[in-house]
């Protein structure tokens, strides 16, 4: 209770009640360096939705979403009921806060699991018991990383090749990821506070470009990686909202193996 929570943080972003003090004072702090992140956190859950929408449109009836957060602000499995009632989805989680309230109010659900596991040990993900029961690997798969990749270091990178490389053709990887394009300044401060939080060194802080090393042999739909107010909502972010810390998004496809 009085060490801050990334996903207790996040809940009082959406004006939640799942949150301490030692989480509202940490979130603050982020908010004087960039108010508009309230914002974005809305924004993020509005781009899951359109996200799994997409692939549901695209056929895809098997999901497996890593660090949702606490499931009173992530929209995935409402989503996705919406539009594929009966697809099948893996909850990823490895915040014991948010693995304890996903397992008490989503696990039980139809065609639902909910696992501990770690972005960074995919590996371990894949050959689960649960998702292996749950999930036929041979078939195409989407997984879904957002909000969270932008919390770690180069391994992260490597870590989502190994998702690529074990996904089936005609799978999908969907991810959404902070950046600083267009607010340099606002990196330094914004990951000090961060690397006090998870007590580590790291600096995690990436651009645009940097992103797309994530898709490497994968096929971008369009209109490709871009700010997440831009991706299938037909608008263009006006010149002073691009000013703001934004957060970048895009949906790969993994194309057959050439013959």
């Amino acid at each position: 209770m009085t060490v801050p929570n990334l996903a207790r943080m996040n809940d009082y972003y959406f004006g939640g009640k799942d949150n301490f003090a030692a989480d509202r004072e940490a979130a603050e702090q982020i908010l004087k360096i960039a108010p508009e992140v309230r914002l974005l956190a809305r924004e993020n859950r509005a781009y899951t939705a359109r996200v799994v929408e997409f692939l549901a449109g695209e056929g895809i009836e098997q999901y497996i979403s890593i660090g949702n957060g606490l499931p009173a602000e992530c929209n995935t499995h409402g989503a996705l009921r919406a539009v594929a009632p009966h697809a099948k989805l893996v909850y990823v989680e490895h915040d014991p806060v948010v693995l304890v309230h996903a397992q008490a109010l989503i696990a039980g659900a139809p065609g639902t699991v909910v696992i501990k596991g770690h972005v960074l040990r995919p590996k371990k993900i894949i050959t689960h018991p649960e998702v292996r029961a749950l999930l036929d690997v041979d078939r195409p798969i989407a997984v879904l990383i957002f909000g969270t990749l932008h919390f770690f270091g180069a391994e992260v990178f490597d870590a989502v090749s190994v998702f690529r490389d074990a996904l089936a053709p005609g799978s999908y990887l969907a991810l959404s990821h902070a950046v600083f394009d267009s607010r340099p300044e606002a990196a330094g401060p914004m990951v000090e506070i961060y690397q006090k939080i998870f007590n580590r060194t790291n600096d995690p802080s990436r651009n645009r470009e940097d992103l797309l090393p994530f898709f490497d042999g994968l096929r971008l739909a369009e209109p490709g990686l871009v700010d997440i107010r831009e991706w299938r909502t037909g608008a263009t972010v006006s010149s002073a909202a691009a000013e703001f810390v934004y957060v970048a998004g895009g949906v790969g496809l993994k194309p057959p193996a050439p013959e």
